[in-house]
């Protein structure tokens, strides 16, 4: 990877995120981020992704394996994980600048279908992974971002670089880690679905039986592959997405903890609080009282 093909991803990036926090782009599968000092960890769920530094670094932490990531090794999420993130290396004068291109699930099974080589079934990978940034991936990234300065352009243009961008996910480094998501009747695969499940009804109550009988798969079977691919049981998984859209729900629209905890399928407001104060460390209203001071413009 050239040092020049990274300063114009950065001075890419920097043109169009010119504070700090995320930016929301023309192109909604990219999403670009600035940040001028080092943060704690904060909660995020990552959709099926790439998630590349152009300056700075980066960790993501899912069930205490940490994934660190710089200009020279780049994530990809491959289903949808909640996690834990914070920057390690910025500074007002060089802020780290990092980008998100979310991947279609479509898009890949079509260029699957086009002839990529099947995968052979094996241990089903994690949902997160950390590989070299090579420069193919580096170029078509830039241009995305680029394709920002000109608008007229993108709806012509970021469809085909989005496309562009997934082919090389699967042909490059990262390929395997994807295709095992795509592949029809891999247990990843089937995991995937579950994920999917877990995320459109995880207010619902859970028996894993249940999810396990819809996604093709013994409980046992469910319980290993799933493990594998996210680091958490099923139950873990839906508890952390709870939690997390509990937090949204107070932060962003006023909600009392107790209001929150039955939106999100909880039936004990206590068991909630105990279980939003293992997750983030503070009880509910202080933890909610303390991002208001931090998002409060200074």
């Amino acid at each position: 990877m050239t040092t020049d093909a990274l300063t114009r991803l950065s001075a890419a990036v920097a043109r169009h995120a010119s504070g700090d926090g995320a930016h929301e782009t023309p192109v909604p599968e990219l999403l670009l981020a600035r940040r001028s000092v080092p943060s704690d960890f904060e909660a995020v769920t990552y959709a099926a992704s790439l998630c590349v530094v152009a300056q700075g670094v980066k960790e993501v932490r899912l069930a205490g394996e940490a994934f660190r990531y710089d200009p020279a090794q780049w994530l990809l999420v491959s289903v949808d994980v909640p996690a834990t993130a914070r920057v390690v290396e910025a500074s007002p004068s060089r802020p780290c600048l990092a980008v998100r291109v979310t991947l279609d699930p479509a898009v890949v099974n079509e260029l699957l279908s086009g002839g990529t080589p099947p995968m052979r079934p094996g241990p089903s990978a994690r949902a997160l992974g950390v590989e070299r940034a090579d420069p193919p991936l580096l170029d078509a990234v830039t241009r995305l971002v680029t394709l920002l300065d000109t608008p007229a352009d993108v709806p012509a243009l970021a469809p085909l670089v989005l496309r562009e961008i997934t082919y090389r996910v699967l042909t490059g480094p990262h390929g395997p880690r994807l295709r095992q998501i795509s592949a029809a009747g891999a247990p990843a695969h089937r995991v995937a679905r579950a994920v999917r499940w877990l995320t459109e009804h995880f207010a619902e109550p859970l028996r894993v039986p249940d999810l396990a009988r819809y996604v093709g798969m013994s409980p046992s079977a469910l319980h290993m592959h799933f493990k594998s691919v996210t680091t958490l049981s099923p139950l873990q998984y839906q508890k952390r997405l709870r939690l997390q859209e509990a937090r949204r729900l107070m932060l962003g629209q006023g909600l009392d903890a107790a209001e929150a905890s039955f939106r999100v399928g909880y039936e004990s407001p206590s068991q909630f609080g105990r279980e939003y104060r293992r997750m983030f460390g503070e009880s509910p209203r202080r933890d909610v009282a303390a991002l208001r001071v931090e998002a409060q413009p200074t």
